[in-house]
């Protein structure tokens, strides 16, 4: 088997994404994997990988995991345009991810704005978006490593879905849920339930009505009480200043107004 060879070859009984799912033993970056075959195979290719060598996150940051310890996986999409923006599929992710959480473990988890979701606290997923011959959503999920090695490599505020539920959990298994969970979140979009994927987005951030920060991509400050968010823009009641309506991409970072001093 060729090093570009997948292991397995999976056809789930999806809608839009997972019909056709290649899962490697090692890659570079299932991101990267994803976007270079997206146009030889249909909208919603899923790439997994055991291990990768050079995965990313948000900002050029370096995602590493040890073979079978994490969910590995990229989806490469050609959506129609109106669709066709990072806070859109982020959001997407975001919610699928979190309702797969739920069903692999029992717990909920909360969107930390852009990208990542946590669990009391700590973080068990991260999310990145690239846009190159097709849109790639790209997610890294912590399944099986322990409260040691995230101490040993000096992630405190780290956690996986067997330290959560406190049993081992298999890729595969996992894997099918979040293809399942993106599938049908995915297909809700399509038929136009724009306002409800924003709802639970909005839920699962839970920072509406509160006093909050965004730290923009300029790396100017605004803050202000959170008073309405949508893929549009979020409304800040500044004060004195009147409101600001910032454009969702342009927030790098967006934290409840005590975790900004």
């Amino acid at each position: 088997m060729s090093a570009r060879e997948p292991r397995e070859t999976w056809n789930l009984d999806t809608a839009h994404i997972g019909q056709r799912v290649l899962f490697f033993d090692q890659l570079h970056s299932t991101n990267t994997t994803a976007a270079e075959l997206a146009s030889t195979h249909e909208s919603g290719l899923v790439v997994l990988a055991d291990f990768q060598s050079a995965g990313r996150g948000q900002y050029g940051r370096v995602w590493q995991s040890r073979p079978g310890s994490s969910l590995l996986m990229s989806v490469a999409l050609r959506s129609p345009r109106e669709l066709c923006r990072p806070v859109i599929f982020t959001a997407l992710a975001a919610v699928a991810m979190g309702e797969a959480i739920l069903a692999l473990t029992g717990t909920q988890a909360r969107i930390k704005w852009p990208n990542d979701l946590l669990i009391r606290g700590k973080k068990v997923c991260g999310i990145l978006i690239e846009n190159t011959t097709a849109t790639v959503i790209g997610i890294g999920l912590n399944l099986n490593q322990t409260a040691e090695q995230f101490a040993e490599a000096n992630l405190p505020d780290a956690t996986s879905l067997g330290i959560v539920s406190g049993k081992p959990v298999e890729v595969a298994a996992a894997a099918d849920v979040v293809i399942r969970k993106l599938d049908a979140e995915y297909t809700r979009l399509l038929a136009g339930e724009r306002v409800a994927v924003e709802a639970d987005w909005k839920w699962r951030i839970g920072l509406l009505g509160r006093q909050v920060t965004a730290e923009l991509t300029d790396g100017s400050l605004v803050s202000g009480r959170l008073h309405e968010m949508s893929f549009d823009g979020l409304e800040l009641d500044t004060g004195d200043s009147g409101w600001r309506v910032l454009v969702p991409e342009m927030v790098r970072q967006l934290r409840p107004f005590s975790d900004s001093v």
